[in-house]
């Protein structure tokens, strides 16, 4: 059995400065893919690259990529297609989430959120296109979430609208682009251990924690191996597709469901 060679194929990673982002950068530079990633500070987009590039060996750049602006997302591609020659792999990731509860929730917050979530991503995916269409293949990957098309948690009701409509899209892209070569799937991560689920603070960790039945957080590793996986050669046949990766978060109906089984009567 051969697997996916990743030498000389071009990766563009949005929102890869920290996180689930530079986790699926790292992974890709790892495996000897050039990767381009990007965060809104140009700043922290070239400092998590080259922090990658010593760690990895591999060639990795970074540019500062304001997602709400079509014109940024457009150049982002063609510093892509200038560096590295083409675009094999989008890994849609960036993403944000501020709590807000509903009723103190403002136009602005839910254009804030949609504008980097939803539309920021929908317009990536249009921009890397050509690239891929010349080259006759191409994988896209979205970073979605539980939350939204599975879940729902207070104060993230805008998130959660924005990712649940990633699939939404995700499914008619799907048709557009297949007979191009080009798949598209989304990964749903569970609680991941990042800067941002760090802020929430130790008590939010330790709740989610408790409603995982593998007993731990994941890692940035869990995401990016399954973004690997639908961005390679063996994932050919798959497309308009979710993977859950949250280690059962969303199996039990409730934390008692995650209780040791009591003995039954046994037989009569």
């Amino acid at each position: 059995m051969t697997f996916t060679d990743w030498k000389d194929r071009s990766v563009v990673v949005t929102g890869g400065t920290r996180g689930i982002g530079n986790g699926i950068a790292e992974l890709f530079a790892r495996q000897g893919a050039a990767v381009l990633l990007t965060g809104r500070d140009a700043d922290a987009a070239r400092a998590a690259a080259d922090g990658i590039a010593r760690a990895t060996g591999g060639r990795v750049a970074g540019m500062g990529v304001d997602l709400r602006v079509p014109e940024a997302i457009d150049a982002m591609a063609a510093e892509a297609v200038r560096l590295h020659g083409g675009i094999d792999v989008l890994c849609a990731n960036a993403g944000i989430f501020p709590a807000k509860p509903l009723r103190e929730m403002t136009a602005d917050d839910v254009d804030e959120v949609l504008d980097v979530n939803l539309r920021g991503g929908i317009l990536s995916v249009r921009a890397c296109l050509p690239a891929m269409e010349r080259a006759g293949r191409g994988r896209i990957v979205l970073t979605s979430s539980i939350t939204g098309p599975t879940t729902g948690y207070t104060g993230w009701s805008h998130y959660g609208a924005s990712k649940a409509g990633q699939l939404g899209f995700l499914r008619g892209a799907a048709l557009e682009l297949a007979p191009h070569g080009i798949t598209i799937n989304a990964v749903l991560p569970g609680n991941v251990r990042t800067e941002g689920l760090a802020e929430l603070g130790e008590e939010y960790l330790r709740g989610m924690t408790a409603s995982i039945p593998l007993g731990r957080l994941g890692e940035t590793s869990d995401i990016a191996h399954s973004v690997l996986f639908l961005a390679s050669d063996e994932a050919a046949f798959i497309t308009g597709q979710t993977l859950t990766v949250d280690g059962g978060q969303t199996l039990p109906e409730s934390l008692d469901a995650l209780a040791p089984p009591t003995r039954g009567p046994g037989p009569r």
